[in-house]
């Protein structure tokens, strides 16, 4: 049977003490100043009053203490239709008139427990005191489970059922109670009931003769639920409650904490309420809330709060950190707290890389060229954002260094030139320079300047950049450094005296660049007009002689060199016979001279043949005079006969003379009566010997 159909048209009342108000002819009196009834049910309250009887009443009405001035509860909109007057006067004596007024109200709410009070008001302006008035207690049940203190140290409670109000025309019964668990009736009866805690039992209990008004059970908290308003997507900055609800009588206390893994719980919150005001992406995590009663306590199940936002600054890390060797390996990732995750786009030096999103990217091999500044930028739908920059060092051996020359081309002597060499590396390379392959100790690391430029410094150039992970060398360059030319140097050939008629060249030499151009020059005879390195006088006479120099001239400068003299002098019989009378002189000598050999020759021949003929044949031949000997004579000649004379001869029969060519003038006489061994020719001027072939003995006496 529902309570509330069993307890509706049922009116119940607390019995007590009338109030009585009395001052003569005006009165009133309630039968019960208390009043208990179930909600859903219909109750009456009466009031007993008395007036005079030579006034009239003008009006009759019921009020609570619910506003500041008297209403009729007819006029009271949260009692309409639940309220009626029954009123009527029993009767009148001389001096006053009698009366009873019931005020009903039906379908009983929790919100008419109130006080309530009866007024009449009469024609002459009387009224009765409002004061004190009849006080309206509903409740659901008659009886409820009220929970005694807990024993120390106990895990179990007294329950004990206790009776709300009485009935009014019903009498009181023993104290007796019957006990309820999950609705079932226990055997146990009595006013107590123990209870172990954190039990799932539902227990109730109702009085003896009213089991069909049973008290409200009670029972430790459900597991929570919790709702999040409002519901849907949580964005950072708006507003959040979270609630918590449990199934608990007597009502549970709620207690609000967030999960933190691997660290002690978070602060908690006390209250059926947790709310965000704004909510921000911190407090994105799993909640917990917690009902507690004292017939026990319960944990919800997490509650997850999702808040989407904004991507917050992303972190760039670089494994392994510091310089990276080239050819080796490096990854890059990128990190950002974002709801709902993040999409990634690398920077190299502020320009974006099409690497695939969202992935850490790995660079191997790394090369020089991978060497700069990394950032990334997190972005999803509610914005985006850049991390901060990292600086991947690629440390590798110098490329090809490259060199420059400041001004570039010629470089006139006396000026100033820089060299420079530079060259991709990691770490800074140091340069080593050279000259023609020969190293230079020069400052490395520096441009050098040759200021002044001297001739000296003209050359082939390159440099050579190391560091500790390799060197390498670079293409050369040439300085070609124009200066005029250097004083100029002047030879002769044949050097010494010259001789009339001979043939005498002169060379003049001197450093210059451009190549210098040469002009030849006579002392106090101006220019021979002869241009050249050489200079060559043929059949020279005593009058060129003199001081000669030359002059060397190209687009810088000019220089001259010293004066070379030149001493011709004359033949001795140049004045009288000529060229002719000097080569018939020559031709003299050598023949005196191939003569005198003979002689010589002819004499160790009959002198050996003279000894043998002692003891065999005598040289019965004649001893040609000798030929005369000059002075003039050729070197060739002279070595001959000294020859002759240091080397023994070897004995032989006849001497053989081969191809002996004499030239002469046609007039010219033969010297020495060898006309016969001489062959003569008019067509040339000289004597040529192609050879003299002598078989000697092959032991000399002397």
């Amino acid at each position: 049977m529902n309570l509330r159909t069993a307890a509706r048209g049922f009116v119940a009342f607390l019995l007590s003490l009338p109030a009585l108000q009395s001052n003569d002819d005006w009165a009133y009196t309630y039968p019960s100043s208390n009043i208990c009834a179930l909600r859903g049910s219909t109750v009456e309250i009466r009031c007993n009053y008395k007036y005079p009887y030579t006034t009239t009443v003008e009006k009759i009405l019921w009020f609570t203490t619910k506003h500041n001035e008297p209403v009729d509860l007819r006029d009271d909109t949260d009692y309409t239709g639940r309220v009626e007057y029954s009123c009527f006067r029993h009767s009148c004596t001389w001096s006053s008139c009698t009366g009873t007024c019931k005020l009903i109200i039906k379908d009983l709410r929790q919100s008419d427990s109130a006080e309530y009070k009866f007024r009449i008001t009469t024609n002459n302006g009387g009224a009765l005191s409002d004061l004190p008035g009849v006080k309206l207690s509903v409740t659901d049940h008659w009886t409820e489970v009220i929970i005694l203190p807990r024993p120390t140290s106990q895990n179990w409670l007294e329950l004990e059922c206790h009776r709300m109000c009485h009935l009014t025309g019903y009498r009181t019964y023993s104290m007796y109670s019957n006990w309820y668990r999950n609705e079932i009736q226990q055997r146990r009866q009595g006013s107590t009931y123990r209870f172990d805690i954190n039990s799932e039992y539902r227990v109730s209990c109702a009085a003896t003769g009213f089991e069909h008004l049973p008290s409200p059970s009670v029972y430790a908290p459900e597991t929570p639920s919790v709702g999040v308003t409002p519901p849907g997507v949580i964005k950072e900055g708006s507003s959040v409650n979270l609630t918590c609800t449990s199934e608990a009588n007597p009502v549970a206390k709620y207690t609000w904490t967030k999960v933190t893994t691997g660290h002690p719980p978070g602060r908690s919150v006390q209250g059926q309420q947790l709310s965000f005001h704004p909510i921000q992406s911190s407090h994105s995590g799993q909640y917990l809330c917690k009902a507690e009663n004292d017939l026990g306590k319960i944990i919800s199940y997490p509650f997850s709060i999702d808040v989407k936002y904004a991507p917050k600054t992303p972190s760039v890390s670089v494994r392994p950190p510091g310089g990276i060797k080239e050819g080796g390996s490096v990854t890059l990732s990128c990190s950002s707290d974002a709801n709902p995750a993040a999409d990634y786009t690398w920077f190299k030096d502020n320009q974006p890389l099409l690497w695939e999103p969202s992935q850490p990217y790995t660079l191997d091999p790394v090369s020089s060229k991978d060497r700069g500044t990394y950032h990334c930028q997190a972005e999803n739908q509610y914005g985006y954002l850049g991390s901060n920059s990292v600086f991947i060092d690629v440390l590798y051996a110098p490329k090809t260094p490259s060199v420059s020359v400041r001004p570039p081309g010629g470089i006139k002597e006396g000026g100033s030139v820089t060299l420079s060499c530079s060259s991709d590396a990691n770490p800074a390379a140091d340069y080593t320079w050279f000259k023609d392959n020969q190293p230079l100790l020069w400052e490395p690391s520096q441009p050098y300047t040759l200021d002044p430029v001297s001739s000296k410094d003209r050359g082939t150039y390159h440099c050579q950049a190391e560091n500790q992970y390799g060197y390498l060398g670079s293409n050369s360059v040439f300085i070609d450094v124009l200066y005029a030319p250097k004083t100029p140097s002047v030879s002769v050939r044949p050097p010494g005296v010259i001789k009339e008629g001979g043939s005498v060249t002169l060379s003049c030499s001197s450093d210059a660049n451009p190549a210098a151009d040469y002009t030849w020059f006579r002392e106090h005879g101006g220019s021979v007009e002869e241009l050249g390195e050489n200079y060559t006088i043929s059949n020279i006479t005593t009058e060129l002689g003199g001081n000669y120099y030359c002059e060397a001239r190209n687009a810088v400068g000019l220089q001259n060199s010293t004066l070379m003299f030149l001493n011709v002098t004359a033949t001795p019989s140049s004045s009288s016979s000529g060229p002719t009378t000097v080569a018939a002189g020559t031709v003299a000598v050598l023949l005196a001279s191939i003569l005198l050999i003979i002689f010589l020759w002819m004499r160790r021949k009959r002198a050996s043949r003279k000894a043998r003929g002692q003891g065999g044949r005598p040289d019965t031949r004649e001893e040609s005079p000798p030929c005369p000997v000059y002075d003039n004579v050729s070197a060739l000649t002279n070595r001959s006969a000294s020859a002759a004379q240091r080397e023994p001869i070897e004995e032989q029969d006849d001497p053989h003379y081969a191809s002996i060519h004499i030239s002469r003038s046609k007039n010219q006489e033969v010297p020495c009566g060898f006309a016969g061994a001489l062959v003569e020719s008019d067509h040339t001027e000289q004597v040529l010997y192609s050879a003299i072939n002598l078989n000697r003995p092959k032991a000399v006496p002397e």
